[in-house]
């Protein structure tokens, strides 16, 4: 090159020559702008090299598209009627696809020359050729050109028909004015470009070494002796290169690449470069984009290998390799082919990429068993790094569930978000509760997503907080987050820079080769004990409650499936265990666990489907070939066998079992029952001796409906040979009781038919509602008082309560009960034959219930059950159409409103009647929407007991009431 303080000669670059000719220990910072300026931007037109990477342009042939709703296969597109189209137009709206047809034609005089598609618009684009994918397209992502030829040969087809899949969202969505604001439903998308240019790669090659020792200069700085050296070898450059005359180009990239080539010391930090693309498995765009997304991005990954040997591209989440596998099986068999060959690298071991703090410990063991299996089976490999780059946090049981899966090694990048605390390491040791430990490496870059670019490889270099103990660093480099993966781009920039003095020597590596060498060098490492804890996003611990409720109690559901199916499978040899639907229900869970779904940090239409998600875990009815039932509303989890007996009973929130052990609840039996006298009237205790439980099976165990709102299993059992019971267990959703719908067809003489509760409750006295009240009486027989109480009447339930916990048996037509010891009872039907012959005789429809609860019976509302199985919601036909409204309400819940009625002298008032239940002294205030003018309070047969009218404010009536106390109130309105 000519010396840069002596002028050059005037060429077709006079004006910027010039400038580059001034002194440079002068001027060294006009010299770097002036540089930037000749290779990007157009204040000098003549010169301008960036706009000269592409060549002539040739229009396309023809242009159709269509627009669908759905995502629909490739076959499905090309059946579809293609109208046409122009440049300019707009498609949409959200979450909407466009299909293009693009006919085209590569003019003959373009020989030689390499030819690509130019397109360009504001979605996410795939280009599909000859029925399969070939290529993303994304603006967002560098991405806006396919390689139509390299270099186009007489003997290739000159023309042909792409078809291009365009997403109405962009890489991150569809956010209104923000990225992470709610999707604007309404946004367009339009085709900015699309035709046929040549290439330039002399061009490209060129603009890659000036950005590269621009870079240099900017980050080494000009007083740095490798700077100023990059700043010199620039000046050279411009002094050579002619932009009107490519011949000059191979001179001027010589210049570059002897400065790239002249190399480091041995100490100099080696930094691993890694292709990684992460993509969110949903966040602000729903789970069916992420399947396209995973497509346009690792499709686009086997173009790179294709054309560059020592590319390795990491990608973690089983769940993502399915979905490819499932909806783009040419594709999947692509990458097995680079999975062998070791440039498509399987990381991570987990089904996704899961939130590190709210998955309970089965939740994260299972992710690490599916994907391990996953990754074993379609790969022949398991991972040995846990890959989690994005998560709010890590829990400190996370290294010993590691190590249990096969795992020793850990990277992450998200505690360099820290609000406050800076983390002190890169490369430790981590250290779980119980001293598990694993090697954690935490990227320098504090990026997964760098670009390959000179600034990376320093920040990488330099914030690196371990360097006197390790000299070796990860970098990870792609458009990520919603895809789109590393660009040929980034890898020309890594290759220019393996071992250039003045940078960190670079190294494509694959996690293993990393890991290896930090291994070497493990001796000098530091711990850390106990859990990441990410100083950010803590909000996430609460944020969206249904997602989090939906996934506790999915949890707790799948865990008592696989009890269940165990024990049966370990009692009954024939029994097949539903290993396919229950790992279908994990899969589910666990893809709900992803670390933007279970934090909550998601789109509504995530938030949606993860619902619609957890209620194929919610409603399950899990059918288990031994006839058993499982059924569970997130209240309530039961399981119960083919007889209709209750093998468990669980309280979900508290996982306690109401059912004793090594016995059934809803056990029916038979007594004989033969008074002394009294037919109709008597029951005698030595009927207790006779007891013969009922379990002749005439029609097993069947779902009647599985989902919604209600879940129901019926059975018919055979109590004689003129007898039969048939019924329906029902689980409603948010309901706390099982219900029991009941139908007998009863032909019994001198029997007494009862169900049986044994329940895991020790109380020497039980419950039972009367009149306004209720009662206690024994469950013992101590004395002869305690031992003729073998059978009581109550009327709505019956409870029997520790402290902490209780069960209560509610019923809608019962008054026979019995409690003994730890076994409620209730009375179902007696076959007396004085003073009617055919007492009882018939077809009996009745409905009992059980509810296990937290506390006592007065706190957990088992009166207000009671009353609602009594007094279920009646539908008014024909009623005028209105809003919601409630006449009347009553705080505090101790106080049951008991009847509402006309006034029997006054016809223009009511009667309301309420008592006080629990048995305590309240406050109590009555409200009501109606006009009311004046409350008197009133006796039981309506007369005055006040002179004086009751006061109403505008927050109600005020009342005391004693335990059990009836109050009645006369009310007049306007």
């Amino acid at each position: 090159g000519v010396c840069p303080l002596v002028p050059c000669v005037c060429t077709a670059m006079s004006a910027v020559a010039a400038m580059f000719h001034q002194p440079v220990l002068k001027n060294r910072r006009t010299l770097l702008e002036r540089a930037e300026k000749f290779v990007s931007d157009v204040y000098f037109t003549d010169c301008n090299l960036r706009g000269r990477l592409y060549g002539e342009t040739c229009p396309l042939k023809s242009l159709s598209s269509f627009m669908t709703s759905k995502r629909i296969s490739f076959s499905e597109a090309v059946q579809q009627t293609f109208e046409p189209c122009s440049v300019g137009d707009s498609f949409g709206p959200t979450w909407w696809t466009c299909w293009f047809k693009v006919f085209l034609t590569i003019p003959d005089a373009w020989r030689g020359k390499e030819v690509h598609l130019c397109w360009e618009s504001d979605g996410e684009g795939m280009i599909w050729r000859d029925g399969q994918p070939c290529q993303g397209l994304t603006k967002e992502g560098e991405k806006t050109s396919f390689i139509l030829t390299p270099s186009l040969k007489d003997e290739e087809p000159h023309s042909f028909t792409l078809y291009v899949e365009m997403a109405c969202n962009g890489l991150f969505g569809a956010g209104k004015d923000s990225a992470i604001a709610a999707p604007d439903p309404h946004r367009t998308y339009t085709l900015q470009r699309a035709e046929l240019v040549v290439f330039h790669r002399h061009v490209r090659e060129l603009l890659t070494d000036f950005e590269m020792l621009v870079d240099i200069v900017k980050f080494l700085g000009e007083d740095n002796q490798r700077g100023y050296q990059a700043l010199f070898t620039v000046n050279e450059m411009v002094n050579l290169c002619d932009p009107a005359n490519p011949s000059s180009f191979l001179g001027t990239h010589s210049l570059a690449q002897k400065f790239f080539s002249q190399k480091n010391g041995e100490s100099q930090h080696t930094v691993h470069t890694m292709g990684h693309c992460h993509i969110d498995s949903a966040w602000l765009w729903p789970y069916e984009e992420t399947i396209r997304k995973c497509a346009r991005s690792w499709v686009t990954a086997i173009r790179l290998m294709e054309k560059n040997p020592d590319f390795i591209f990491t990608c973690s989440q089983a769940q993502q390799f399915e979905w490819v596998k499932q909806w783009y099986p040419g594709l999947f068999s692509e990458i097995k082919h680079f999975v062998k060959k070791g440039q498509f690298v399987p990381v991570g071991g987990t089904w996704v990429e899961m939130d590190g703090n709210l998955p309970s410990g089965e939740s994260m063991v299972r992710q690490f068993l599916l994907g391990q299996h996953f990754f074993q089976q379609e790969f022949g490999i398991y991972c040995k790094e846990f890959w989690l780059p994005d998560t709010f946090g890590y829990s400190a049981q996370l290294p010993q569930i590691m190590r249990g899966s096969g795992i020793t090694r850990f990277l992450t990048q998200k505690l360099s978000w820290n609000l406050v605390n800076t983390f002190p390491h890169n490369t430790f040791f981590w250290e779980g509760l119980d001293s598990s430990r694993v090697l954690t490496h935490f990227p320098p870059g504090n990026s997964y997503e760098m670009k390959g670019r000179v600034e990376d490889f320093l920040k990488t270099l330099r914030n690196n907080k371990d360097k006197g103990r390790v000299n070796h660093s990860a970098l990870l480099f792609g458009f990520g987050d919603g895809g789109g993966g590393p660009t040929q781009l980034m890898l020309d920039r890594i290759h220019r820079v393996p071992d250039t003095d003045g940078l960190p020597k670079v190294q494509m590596s694959c996690p293993d080769v990393f890991f290896s060498k930090l291994e070497a060098d493990s001796s000098l490492f530091c711990s850390w004990s106990g859990e990441l804890f990410l100083e950010l996003h803590n909000g996430t611990y609460t944020t969206q409650a249904q997602i989090k409720l939906g996934n506790r109690q999915c949890e707790v559901l799948l865990h008592d499936a696989e009890v269940a199916s165990s024990l049966a499978l370990c009692r009954n040899s024939a029994f097949q265990y539903p290993s396919s639907r229950l790992q279908e229900l994990w899969r589910l869970l666990l893809l709900n666990q992803f670390h933007d779904v279970l934090p909550g940090s998601c789109i509504e239409m995530v938030v949606q489907d993860t619902y619609e998600y957890h209620q194929n875990h919610e409603s399950l009815l899990c059918p288990q070939e031994d006839g058993n039932v499982l059924m569970e509303n997130g209240i309530l989890r039961v399981v119960v066998n083919k007889t209709g007996s209750l093998l468990s009973l669980c309280l979900v929130k508290t996982n306690r079992e109401a059912i004793s052990d090594s016995c059934c609840g809803n056990q029916f039996v038979l007594f004989d029952d033969v008074p002394l006298y009294w037919d109709a009237w008597d029951v005698m205790d030595y009927h207790l001796q006779t007891r013969k439980p009922v379990v002749e099976v005439d029609k097993p165990l069947s779902v009647v409906s599985a989902g919604g709102l209600r879940g129901t299993v019926t059975y018919t059992l055979r109590i004689s040979e003129k007898s039969s019971l048939t019924q329906d267990i029902i689980l409603d959703a948010m309901c706390p009781y099982l219900k029991f719908s009941t139908k007998v067809d009863w032909a019994e003489s001198h029997k007494f038919l009862k169900v049986e509760f044994p329940v895991r409750v020790h109380n020497p006295y039980a419950s039972y509602e009367v009149q306004f009240g209720h009662v206690q009486r024994p469950t013992h027989r101590n004395t002869s008082w305690d031992w003729a109480r073998f059978e009581v009447w109550g009327h709505k339930w019956a409870d029997l309560s520790e402290y902490g916990f209780g069960v209560a048996l509610l019923n809608d037509c019962k008054y026979g009960y019995s409690t003994y010891r730890n076994t409620l009872s209730l009375s179902l039907l007696r076959a007396p034959k004085a003073p009617d012959a055919n007492a009882d005789i018939g077809q009996h429809h009745f409905t009992y219930a059980v509810m296990p609860h937290s506390g006592s019976f007065q706190e957990s509302s088992v009166i207000q059950c009671a009353y609602n199985l009594n007094f279920p919601l009646r539908l008014f036909p024909n009623a005028p159409d209105q809003s919601s409204w409630s006449a009347f309400s009553i705080n505090p819940s101790a106080v049951i409103l008991e009847t509402i009625k006309q006034a029997e002298n006054h016809k223009d008032a009511l009667v309301v009647r309420m008592f006080e239940s629990h048995g305590s002294s309240v406050s109590a205030t009555l409200t009501t929407t109606l006009p009311l003018r004046e409350a008197i309070l009133c006796d039981l047969v309506e007369r005055r007991i006040s002179a004086q009218p009751t006061p109403v404010t505008a927050s109600g009536i005020s009342l005391d009431f004693q335990p059990f106390q009836i109050v009645s109130l006369l009310l007049f309105f306007q």
